[in-house]
Formats: C-alpha cells, sequence, structure tokens
C-alpha cells in the first residue's frame, strides 16, 4: 500500500484537474500540462480533490501508485509556482548568455557550446547565473542537467557549471617534489 499515494490531493482554487480519455490535464495561472495515464491507474476528481488508485492490486498497479500521486501533485503545484533551478558558471573565461531561444555557453572548448531553451521553459541569466524556471518539474529538471552536463565541475580547480548549492569536494592534486631533488 502505498502511503503518499492515499493520501487526497488537493486542488487550489483556480486550478482545473481533469481526466479525458486515460489523460490527465491540470489548468492554472503557470500554464496547461497533460500526462498520459497508465492503464493500472485511474484518477478520480471530486469536491476540490484528486485521488489516484490502482484499477487492481497487482505488483505494477501498486508500484505505480505512489508514482502518479507525486505526478498529480507536481503537476498542480507546477502550474501554481513554477519550479527553479539554478545553475553557476565558474571558471576565469566560462560564462553563459542568452540570445532569443538560444542559451550559449562559453566553458572552455575551442567552440561555444548553443542549446536550445525547450517550449514551457523559460531561461535567464545574470552574473553567470542561469535560472531555469517552468511548470513541468521533469522538463525543468531535464533542461537543467542537460545544460550542467556540457560542462560538470572538475575537482581540481571546480571549474565547470554547477546546481547553486552543490557542494564540489575538491582534490588536493600533485604534491611538490622536494625531497626527491636532493
Amino acid at each position: 500500500m502505498s502511503r503518499l499515494g492515499k493520501l487526497a490531493i488537493k486542488i487550489p482554487a483556480g486550478t482545473e484537474v481533469s481526466v479525458v480519455s486515460h489523460e490527465l490535464i491540470v489548468k492554472g495561472k503557470g500554464g496547461t500540462l497533460k500526462k498520459m495515464l497508465h492503464p493500472a491507474i485511474s484518477v478520480s476528481v471530486a469536491s476540490g480533490e484528486a485521488t489516484v488508485t490502482p484499477k487492481e492490486m497487482s505488483r505494477l498497479g501498486r508500484a505505480l501508485w505512489g508514482t502518479y500521486a507525486a505526478h498529480v501533485r507536481n503537476m498542480v503545484a507546477g502550474v501554481n509556482t513554477p519550479f527553479v533551478k539554478k545553475l553557476q558558471v565558474e571558471g576565469i573565461g566560462y560564462r553563459a548568455e542568452l540570445s532569443g531561444k538560444s542559451l550559449k555557453l562559453s566553458v572552455g572548448f575551442s567552440h561555444p557550446v548553443v542549446l536550445s531553451v525547450p517550449e514551457g521553459i523559460t531561461a535567464t541569466v545574470e552574473k553567470n547565473v542561469v535560472t531555469v524556471s517552468g511548470a513541468d518539474k521533469e522538463q525543468v529538471g531535464e533542461f537543467a542537467a542537460s545544460v550542467r552536463a556540457t560542462k560538470k565541475p572538475e575537482p581540481y580547480k571546480g571549474k565547470g557549471i554547477r546546481y547553486e548549492g552543490e557542494v564540489v569536494r575538491e582534490k588536493q592534486g600533485k604534491k611538490a617534489a622536494t625531497a626527491a631533488a636532493a
């Protein structure tokens, strides 16, 4: 039994949740999100609350119960307040700039890396801090991960792209060979 799946999901005022032919649709001030439902799961909406239940208590139904409850919770939260991920670009000569719907990263390669910002996501750059925000938690996390993957922080000098608040453990590096010269 999923403890989180059993809990009813409260739908705030101004948010509309509906299920149309195995597709969950959540509308709010932040936009509209859609997700296909698995055949083993059903979502019912009544009196300002959404409940997720498995159609049969099979192993698959129980496994997807809490997962889809979390998806519905994230969709309802995302259309009301957008999800935000911040990335820091650190290193001498490393910089990020936004032009239209493309993010241009100069991170130590012989060429700039250009990433296109997907629909439904907004990206801003201020003083080498890239802010990714949007209603879909999955999409925001995926785009932020793809930006970070262009140049992960390296463990010797800490140069690269990291999440805000991420701690990169730095290694010591080579030691000076003073005793070997004597």
